[in-house]
């Protein structure tokens, strides 16, 4: 086994899934393309794929030392996992319109799927683990996507500018009903079989038009057709982030990743219910039962800046926190100790320590018995770790 009082570099894994694009990460990292889409590069220990330390697995290498990889008051506060799961997006389509569970609705469906003798593996498997998966996205180029509930009256004036007679049920439901009620009416109204022509006729109107604030949904339609989802989209906000801005996301909130390069970190699941916009499994009576129908802004998280070149990203989730280093050469800062860290490089390189450097898409972990380690270099790395409150 790997010595685990030190930083240790991470073999890692990118996920090849459909709506990843096939140049982004090699143009960034400065790899060879492989002809495939390279969708999210994993760091941690999540079973589904994790990281691995001279071919060791992260989790195992976790699970033979909890207190020392992780450190005793993650490990009592979390138990002996590593609390989060880091990821670096590169978005070429829209990903899956999604929400996320709470941590009883995790439990409970990961225990009924379970009892049910249901395979982890299985295509139709909505559960994959027990947690909840509260997620925040920071991004890297100009990001874009969709989160949350638009006020139900300001969707129905969107709608209404459409100009399609058959939108009216839903419009004036839009507008006279309770904010919750109305959005949860419509929305599982737009997923009704019934409503496939109607559907259509949206998709249709989207394609027509180029105003600004329809063309989000319009290129939706366009790099989605026939999927319900497209209209579904239209009751959410459409986000535009800048380099460096960032996105939270709590349990229940639906969105969907549009376009861009933005680094991830969410709580140690793969927990994900979909209803559109994707070629994996579809739940929509699941997904209709954990959305959180609660119209709202979508929650940017602002970066504190106390020292030059440091970023600190504090999301109220306990699981982790995220720090945005600017590196200039001469300038070193200074990583705790006591606390289990994965530190990626996205330019240039990065050096922790004495001995390891990193370059663009590598990354290392930092055990929690790791004494306080200097990171310099010339370039832009990123550092993940539960929330320090």
């Amino acid at each position: 086994m790997p010595q685990t009082a030190v930083p240790m570099r991470l073999a890692t894994a990118i996920r090849p899934y459909d709506w990843g694009s096939v140049t982004a990460l090699p143009e960034l990292f400065g790899t060879e393309p492989t002809g495939r889409p390279q969708a999210e590069l994993w760091m941690g220990a999540h079973p589904g794929d994790p990281s691995t330390v001279e071919g060791t697995p992260l989790n195992e290498l976790i699970a033979g030392d909890p207190a020392g990889t992780l450190g005793e008051r993650s490990a009592a506060r979390f138990g002996p996992v590593l609390p989060y799961l880091l990821k670096v997006l590169a978005i070429e389509r829209p990903l899956s319109l999604q929400v996320h569970p709470t941590t009883a609705q995790a439990e409970a469906g990961f225990a009924d799927e379970t009892a049910r003798g249901v395979p982890l593996d299985d295509f139709a498997r909505t559960y994959k683990d027990a947690s909840h998966k509260p997620e925040m996205v920071c991004a890297i180029t100009p990001f874009h996507g969709l989160c949350g509930f638009r006020e139900p009256a300001a969707t129905a004036d969107l709608l209404d500018r459409l100009g399609l007679p058959g939108l009216r049920p839903w419009i004036d439901t839009l507008r006279a009903e309770e904010a919750g009620q109305a959005l949860r009416t419509v929305f599982a109204q737009i997923f009704d079989d019934a409503s496939r022509p109607l559907r259509a006729q949206v998709e249709q109107a989207l394609l027509a038009r180029d105003d600004d604030d329809l063309a989000g949904y319009a290129a939706i339609a366009r790099s989605c057709p026939a999927d319900p989802g497209v209209v579904a989209a239209l009751l959410l906000h459409h986000v535009n982030l800048l380099p460096g801005q960032a996105l939270y996301l709590g349990a229940g909130v639906p969105h969907a990743y549009l376009g861009g390069i933005g680094v991830e970190i969410m709580a140690n699941s793969d927990n994900v219910l979909r209803c559109g916009l994707t070629s994996k499994h579809i739940d929509v009576p699941e997904l209709m039962r954990v959305v959180d129908f609660t119209p709202g802004d979508p929650f940017l998280v602002r970066p504190s800046h106390d020292v030059q070149g440091e970023y600190d990203y504090r999301p109220p989730a306990p699981e982790f926190g995220l720090t945005r280093y600017d590196l200039t050469e001469g300038t070193a800062h200074s990583l705790p100790g006591g606390v289990p860290q994965i530190v990626v490089c996205i330019e240039g390189e990065a050096h922790l320590g004495a001995g390891l450097t990193l370059r663009p898409g590598q990354s290392a972990f930092i055990p929690a018995t790791a004494a306080s380690t200097p990171l310099a270099g010339k370039g832009t790395a990123y550092r993940a770790q539960p929330s320090p409150s």
